[in-house]
């Protein structure tokens, strides 16, 4: 059976390294924060090319507290996209402000810029652009927009460690970004974590104090904040995975590389657009087919030995449990279309050239029995 993610694989290649690292964190006692949270939060600063990291308990709780820092209150509106994660609408959510839907890109699915403007109300605060699937957003658009607006940019880059548009990181475009270490992102964590970049020093100490229960010294509670403290076990592995993540992306392009030759002209897939001046960094490689086949085409796979990813079936917009929003189906065509179509292939580091022909000979296999019934 090929997986769709073998951590197995990758964590039994890097294992003394971190056991190292781990029980240096055992033998200091500091479990939570510690020097092991800030010597990666260091690395990680200068991999995105800000100055300022601040580690966190996961994805969601980055975003939660980028959005505070960047101003965002009760009653704000915050243009985003439907086809992402429900965290990026839940942290907007989470203040009492209103996540406002905009369609996105058919070749790339992330938020479609032109469409940004006509979304802008008095109340709109911020724009939050999701670098889906790895790769970014169009960022020098919606940057211009946010300028003529005096709107804030929070980027979403939870899928998007080391990506890069035009030469820029994401996580470096906007006021402040926030990333996830959810154990199958490009960088993992061995459990939950995130973190908040900015090169603004008022977000930094914003941050800083938010994910410690608000404290700016102990005891001294400055802001209402969260136990969003990461653990010291959790920035040991990762600090130890940030030697290879560089390698592990090239690795991961190549394979996308791969994937292309060997599934160019198969009838009834379209495979992943890179945007010009981008670096996708293919957290996943994310495929389309006819919304009548996809299931059929998943069945076949997984018959053959080949397990496949859906991201995300229903989008958010659809989700019963932001109803109270008021959209309905139809009012976002380009991500209902995605969201009907789209299946992701396996794809992780440590895939050989032999699993990728595997893995293509199999769809164009089922491609074709589908195509003579």
């Amino acid at each position: 059976m090929v997986p769709f993610l073998d951590l197995i694989a990758q964590n039994k290649a890097i294992q003394p390294a971190v056991e190292a690292a781990i029980a240096r964190v055992v033998e200091s006692g500091e479990f939570i924060l510690g020097s092991a949270v800030r010597d990666f939060e260091s690395v990680f600063a200068r991999y995105c090319g800000v100055r300022h990291a601040i580690a966190c308990s996961s994805g969601t709780a980055a975003l939660h507290m980028a959005l505070i820092a960047a101003g965002v209150k009760r009653g704000d509106e915050v243009i985003t996209t439907p086809m992402t994660f429900v965290a990026t609408a839940a942290a907007i959510d989470y203040i009492g402000a209103r996540p406002v839907f905009v369609d996105i890109e058919p070749a790339t699915a992330t938020i479609d810029p032109g469409r940004i403007e006509r979304a802008v109300t008095p109340r709109t605060k911020a724009i939050m652009p999701v670098h889906l699937y790895g790769q970014t957003a169009e960022m020098e658009t919606i940057a211009h927009i946010a300028k003529r607006f005096d709107l804030v940019v929070i980027e979403d880059a939870a899928q998007a460690h080391g990506a890069e548009y035009f030469g820029r990181r994401a996580g470096s475009m906007g006021a402040i970004a926030g990333f996830s270490f959810y154990p199958g992102k490009n960088l993992g964590a061995f459990g939950e974590g995130g973190i908040v970049v900015t090169d603004d020093d008022r977000h930094a100490d914003t941050v800083r104090i938010l994910r410690d229960w608000g404290q700016d010294r102990k005891y001294h509670h400055r802001l209402k904040g969260f136990n969003y403290r990461m653990d010291g076990i959790q920035g040991a592995v990762l600090g130890v995975k940030m030697r290879y993540i560089e390698g592990w992306t090239e690795a991961r392009r190549k394979i996308a590389e791969w994937y292309r030759e060997l599934l160019h002209g198969v009838d009834g897939i379209e495979l992943p657009q890179e945007r010009p001046g981008g670096r996708h960094v293919y957290h996943l490689f994310a495929v389309r087919t006819a919304a009548r086949l996809r299931e059929a085409v998943i069945t076949g796979l997984w018959e053959r030995g080949i397990a496949t990813g859906l991201h995300y079936p229903v989008p958010v917009h659809l989700q019963p449990c932001f109803a109270e929003l008021g959209y309905r189906r139809g009012d976002f065509p380009q991500a209902e279309r995605h969201a009907e179509r789209e299946f992701s292939l396996p794809i992780f580091p440590e895939m050989t050239p032999d699993i990728v022909r595997e893995v293509a000979g199999a769809l164009r296999t089922v491609m074709s029995d589908l195509g003579s019934t």
